[in-house]
C-alpha cells in the first residue's frame, strides 16, 4: 500500500515544475543539436562527410592501382572502365599527355601521398592531385582528378565531378561545436525567458508593494514553485494590509481618547489660581497634544497612500526653496534645472522640508545639491552647523529621539522629523545618511534609485 500510495503522489505532483522544465530544455537542446548537424550534412553535402584520409577511399585507389599495375598493359583499358563507378571515373594512359591535365607548377598529392605510397609498397611513386580550380574557366570538364604513376612509367588517372570527402578534423569539431553551442543558446535563451518571465513580474509586484502598500496580489503563474513563492508573497501582503489597517483604526481610536482627557485638564486649569503653577500645567498639556498629534500623523502618514506618478524633482526642489523663501528662511539650491523622477511627491517634499527645516534650525549657511548619476539620482542637505556626533548618526533616525533633553517644540519638536523622513526614502527603495563635513556641519546624503 505505501508503494501504491507514492506512486499516486508522484502521478497528482504539478507537471510544470523548474525541474521538469530544466529536464526538458536539456532535451531540446540536444535534440536541436541533432537537427543543426544533420541539417548541416544535407546543406553542405560532402564537406559534411568524414576528411578523406577516414573514408576509406584511399584504400580502394591504392588496390585499383596495383591490380592495374600488375596485369598486362592490353588489358588495363577494361579493368579500368570496369573498376569505375557512380563516385569516380579510371583511365589508364600511356603518357601524361594523354590525360588532358592542366600544367601547374606544384601538383602534388600532399595530404594523402605518404599514405597512398604505403599502401601501394612505393615509397617512389609520382602521385600528383587536381582540384576544379587548377582548369582554366573556359573548361567544361573541370574536377577533381587524381594521378599515380605506375611501375612501367604509365598513368591511372582517378577523376571526380564533385567532391566526396569532408573537412579535416579540427575545422569539423570547430563546426560541430559551434552547431551544439548555438543550439544551446537558442534553447537557453527561449526557456530562461519563458521562465525569468514570472520572476521578473514577481519582483516588480514586489517592488510595487514596496512603494504602495495598497497594490494589487501578483498573477499566481509560471512553474509550481514559483506559484507557491507568489502564494505565499500574496497572503503576505494580505497580512500586512490587514495590521495596517487594524493599526490606523486603532491609532484613530487613540487619539479620540487622548485628546478628550487633555481637554479636560486644559479646562480644569482655568481654575487654578496660581498663574506659574497654571502656565506650567498649560505647557505640559500643549506638549502632551503636540506629541499625539505629531505621533499619528508619523504612523498614519497619508503620504504614503499617494500613488507613484512621474514628476519634476528638481522643479519640486525649487518650489520647497521658494517656500523657504517665502517664510524668511532661504537657502542654495544647486543642480540641473529639469530632471523626472518617479514617486510620490507629496512625501519626497515633506521629507525635503524636514531635512531643510533642521540645517536651517541648528547650523547656518545651509544649501542643497541635486547630483544625478547613471543609476540614481542624489539629494545632499548641507549646513556649517555643530553637527551630530558619530555615535548618533543611526539613533537620530529612531522615533522620539532627541540629542538635546528637552521637549520644547520651539528647539526641536519631537523626535519624529529625520524617522519620517528615513521611511519616506526607503519606500523609495533609497538610503538616507549622515556625514559630518570638515570644517563644521553636517551632510544629509539621500539617495533615489531610478526604476
Amino acid at each position: 500500500m505505501n508503494l501504491l500510495r507514492q506512486a499516486l503522489a508522484r502521478f497528482r505532483r504539478p507537471r510544470y515544475t523548474v525541474a521538469r522544465w530544466i529536464a526538458a530544455t536539456t532535451m531540446v537542446a540536444m535534440l536541436t543539436a541533432l537537427a543543426l548537424n544533420g541539417l548541416f550534412s544535407v546543406l553542405a553535402g560532402g564537406w559534411a562527410r568524414p576528411p578523406l584520409l577516414e573514408t576509406g577511399l584511399m584504400e580502394k585507389l591504392a588496390a585499383i592501382t596495383r591490380i592495374l599495375d600488375a596485369v598486362p598493359p592490353g588489358q588495363r583499358p577494361e579493368i579500368a572502365r570496369a573498376a569505375s563507378d557512380q563516385a569516380f571515373a579510371i583511365q589508364w594512359v600511356q603518357r601524361h599527355e594523354e590525360a588532358r591535365l592542366p600544367r601547374l607548377d606544384d601538383p602534388g598529392f600532399r595530404k594523402g601521398a605518404a599514405l597512398l605510397r604505403d599502401l601501394l609498397g612505393r615509397p617512389t611513386a609520382t602521385i600528383e592531385a587536381y582540384e576544379p580550380s587548377d582548369w582554366p574557366q573556359n573548361r567544361t570538364d573541370r574536377r577533381y582528378a587524381l594521378l599515380i604513376e605506375l611501375s612501367d612509367g604509365s598513368w591511372v588517372v582517378f577523376s571526380m565531378p564533385t567532391r566526396g570527402w569532408g573537412l579535416n578534423e579540427l575545422p569539423r569539431n570547430l563546426i560541430v561545436l559551434g552547431l551544439v553551442l548555438l543550439s544551446t543558446i537558442l534553447v537557453a535563451l527561449v526557456a530562461t525567458r519563458h521562465l525569468a518571465s514570472p520572476l521578473e513580474r514577481f519582483a516588480e509586484g514586489a517592488r510595487r508593494f514596496g512603494r504602495d502598500f495598497r497594490a494589487p496580489p501578483i498573477p499566481v503563474e509560471g512553474p509550481q514553485e514559483i506559484r507557491q513563492a507568489i502564494l505565499a508573497f500574496n497572503a503576505m501582503q494580505a497580512q500586512l494590509q490587514h495590521f495596517l489597517h487594524d493599526r490606523t483604526q486603532m491609532l484613530a481610536a487613540i487619539s479620540h481618547d487622548l485628546r478628550a482627557p487633555l481637554t479636560r485638564m486644559r479646562l480644569r486649569g482655568e481654575f487654578i489660581e496660581d498663574a506659574e503653577q497654571q502656565s506650567k500645567l498649560f505647557r505640559d498639556v500643549d506638549e502632551m497634544q503636540a506629541m499625539v498629534n505629531s505621533a499619528l500623523d508619523f504612523f498614519r502618514d497619508d503620504a504614503r497612500l499617494e500613488p507613484a506618478i512621474p514628476f519634476d524633482l528638481a522643479e519640486l526642489l525649487h518650489t520647497v526653496a521658494d517656500d523657504f523663501k517665502d517664510a524668511g528662511t532661504g537657502f542654495g539650491l544647486s543642480g540641473p534645472s529639469r530632471f523626472a523622477y518617479v514617486g510620490r511627491p507629496i512625501g519626497i517634499k515633506r521629507m525635503l522640508v524636514n531635512l531643510v527645516d533642521n540645517a536651517i534650525k541648528y547650523g547656518r549657511d545651509p544649501c542643497v545639491r541635486l547630483i544625478v548619476r547613471p543609476s540614481r539620482a542624489e539629494i545632499r542637505v548641507l549646513d556649517r552647523g555643530p553637527g551630530i556626533a558619530p555615535e548618533h548618526h543611526e539613533a537620530v533616525f529612531m522615533p522620539f529621539f532627541r540629542i538635546e533633553g528637552s521637549r520644547n517644540r520651539n528647539t526641536g519638536g519631537v523626535g519624529l522629523g529625520l524617522a519620517a523622513a528615513r521611511a519616506t526614502v526607503l519606500e523609495h527603495g533609497g538610503t538616507l545618511t549622515l556625514r559630518n563635513r570638515q570644517g563644521g556641519g553636517l551632510e544629509v546624503r539621500v539617495v533615489l534609485p531610478f526604476g
